[in-house]
């Protein structure tokens, strides 16, 4: 498993008290509603990856997900692998229906994944020529932490089984969200192309969030700039699955790899990242590549692209 992330397995059980007049019994859990699409901020029923979501410890709990074979992000080919965003988007569903049934204090101010790692086997993730792959999940929190009766912080880690068998494992770090960046000017925007799908490893053209400037260089520039996946409702600063996205993208067109490469990503917020202009740098390295996105001369997001076999 490549992967970044810190797995931890939560073993702690809970109590249930017990009438001295009766037999002990099996402690009866009371299932959880289901999770509604609004309550988690998404656009549409039809963006919901989670299905359930309950508690199986002190800090853990266990969950179910199903990903339909024509999510936006995959390709339309008989046998689908899933896009490896979708387990990024599927840890945030859980983080923020953790968040608001689980997690402790009330009247929180806004919190936002500042940091994901996430690595995929690929000998054993599903492959699906269905209509959807039901997929469980065993996710565990810490690191939470809370001021003046605030939630200002946690980590979540989400491991992914599918038939019996780990297939991925993603985590991701929330803290609060900082203030907008400005938007950049129109007339550094011009007389920029954009790469095709297939080179940045993106299912369709929409999906490609790169375009290359007239001296050679790369900069974030989204072809659909409300994409209902990757920039949801239109925001000004680019999501930290957006910047993760980008850095794939980035990786593959500058290592010439498939999309099918991609054993591992890693990505961290340094800043407010614009969703227009910005600059991303790629690096080779031994196993894949590192990149950096800077916008008004500084450093706002950074990341790694683990590739098989490189």
């Amino acid at each position: 498993m490549q992967a970044t992330a810190t797995i931890e397995a939560g073993s702690a059980q809970e109590s249930y008290a017990m009438p001295r007049t009766e037999a002990a019994r099996e402690p009866v859990r009371v299932p959880e509603a289901p999770p509604q699409w609004r309550d988690l901020g998404l656009s549409s029923m039809s963006a919901l990856l989670v299905v359930s979501l309950s508690r199986a410890g002190s800090r853990s709990f266990e969950a179910v997900c199903q990903w339909p074979r024509w999510h936006p992000l995959n390709e339309h080919v008989l046998a689908v692998t899933h896009h490896p965003l979708i387990l990024v988007e599927s840890t945030r569903q859980l983080a923020a229906l953790a968040e608001g049934r689980f997690l402790p204090a009330t009247g929180t101010a806004p919190l936002r994944p500042t940091s994901v790692a996430l690595g995929t086997d690929p000998k054993t993730q599903p492959v699906e020529t269905g209509g959807a792959t039901d997929v469980t999940v065993r996710v565990t929190t810490g690191d939470v932490a809370v001021r003046a009766g605030r939630l200002t912080g946690y980590r979540i880690t989400a491991e992914y089984f599918h038939a019996g068998r780990r297939f991925g494992v993603c985590a991701m770090v929330f803290a609060p969200a900082s203030p907008p960046p400005p938007e950049p000017g129109e007339g550094t925007l011009t007389s920029l192309l954009h790469p095709a799908a297939p080179a940045v490893g993106a299912a369709a053209d929409p999906d490609v969030l790169l375009a290359r400037a007239p001296q050679g260089r790369l900069v974030i520039l989204p072809r659909d700039p409300a994409h209902p996946v990757l920039l949801p409702g239109q925001p000004r600063e680019l999501p930290l699955h957006a910047v993760l996205e980008a850095g794939r993208q980035a990786a593959l067109l500058h290592q010439g790899r498939p999309a099918s490469a991609v054993v591992g990503l890693a990505a961290q917020l340094r800043g407010p990242v614009p969703c227009r202009g910005a600059v991303i740098d790629v690096a080779p390295e031994e196993n894949g590549a590192r990149f950096a996105v800077t916008a008004e001369g500084r450093v706002v997001a950074s990341g790694t692209v683990t590739l098989a076999g490189a």
